[in-house]
């Protein structure tokens, strides 16, 4: 009866503590809409899974990929190297940031501009020279520098994801849903990074019109991609390129067909869902360890729209074995390559081996 007694008294101390402890957010209501069935065009696949696999084994989180101009191919990964897969499958680490290197793009001068979460913008030259392009924006210091891109005139828009938190505690972001996210736009002219576009529910992935005409940024918290115009009559006007997506957009890339390709990292959660219309719960699971937030579904996905915004292709895992916790996709010589945040792997898949965009049945 005793150690009874004690361990209830434990307890109640414990739940105490938990409950008087102030919350890391001050989360807001929202009441998401209901996601779309997985059929038509999002009907699940196993197209994924005829992908190869680049690197496995031999890379950590390797969140973003590009190739550059040798035929080279650069990725980012968690322990804050910038790798290079070569055709041969050699892998060489090839520089540390020494912070989070997420997307990356190539400029015409042979130089990679990367968004690392913890560093800024970053332009690394083919020497490894690293030259820090911006660290903040509008008085802003960035926290989570995400994904890049470069216009045809060759401004630089990327993403800063969240300017409360930082990229480790990005479930807090997705709990607490206010808009801390923004588009911005570095002038290599100028040398100043300018913000495009404010309060977004975490700015993820942006991709430049091949004309120049417009950009694309995910705002994955609320499940849309948005359209902001640069040029034109609607130019300096955002609108909603598409919305109430199967899960959460993370980067996106255009093809040479005009395609956009975006990553989902995992399927809508109907857990995170029914949370958001409750704040103080929220608040309450914002406490908690990791390990006892929701889980994302190991499931892979892409998707691919044109330009209005009306999907044309989707490429599945529904198993997540083979590639999931996708994070990017980035199309280059009739080749789409997958990168992710935790997965050993790089995923590589020649375009005309996908069911509609070329002549492999399915």
């Amino acid at each position: 009866m005793k150690w009874l007694l004690i361990g209830l008294l434990v307890v109640f101390l414990l739940l105490g503590s938990f409950l008087l402890t102030p919350s890391p957010i001050d989360s807001k209501a929202w009441e998401p809409p209901s996601p779309p069935p997985l059929t038509g065009i999002l009907a699940p696949n196993e197209r994924l899974r005829l992908a190869d696999l680049l690197a496995r084994g031999q890379v950590y989180g390797p969140e973003d990929t590009t190739v550059g101009p040798e035929g080279i191919l650069y990725s980012g990964t968690q322990d804050g190297f910038i790798v290079r897969v070569f055709p041969d499958g050699r892998v060489e680490k090839w520089l540390e940031t020494g912070g989070r290197p997420l997307g990356m793009v190539f400029d015409r001068e042979g130089n990679l501009i990367v968004a690392d979460a913890w560093k800024g913008l970053l332009s690394i030259a083919p020497d490894k020279t690293v030259t820090v392009l911006a660290r903040e924006a509008g008085g802003t210091p960035f926290r989570f520098t995400d994904d890049v891109d470069i216009g045809p005139d060759g401004s630089i828009y990327f993403t800063d994801a969240s300017s409360r938190f930082h990229q480790p505690d990005y479930r807090l972001d997705l709990l607490e849903m206010r808009p801390h996210g923004r588009l911005l736009r570095y002038s290599p002219r100028t040398g100043r990074a300018e913000v495009m576009l404010g309060n977004l529910h975490f700015a993820n992935g942006v991709a430049v019109s091949p004309d120049g005409d417009f950009v694309l940024v995910n705002e994955t918290w609320k499940y849309r991609i948005l359209r902001y115009w640069l040029q034109g009559p609607r130019a300096g006007r955002a609108e909603v390129f598409a919305d109430n997506l199967p899960g959460f957009p993370d980067n996106l890339a255009v093809d040479e067909e005009g395609r956009y390709w975006v990553a989902f990292p995992t399927l809508r959660n109907s857990q995170v869902d029914a949370l958001h219309r409750s704040p103080w719960l929220k608040d309450l699971v914002a406490k908690l360890p990791d390990s006892l937030k929701p889980a994302p579904q190991e499931y892979g996905l892409v998707v691919a729209f044109d330009r209005d915004g009306n999907p044309v292709t989707s490429l599945h895992d529904t198993r997540g074995t083979h590639l999931q916790e996708i994070t990017s996709v980035n199309p280059h010589d009739g080749v789409l390559y997958f990168g992710s945040l935790h997965n050993d792997r790089i995923g590589r898949l020649p375009l005309h081996a996908i069911p509609g965009l070329g002549d492999t049945d399915e």
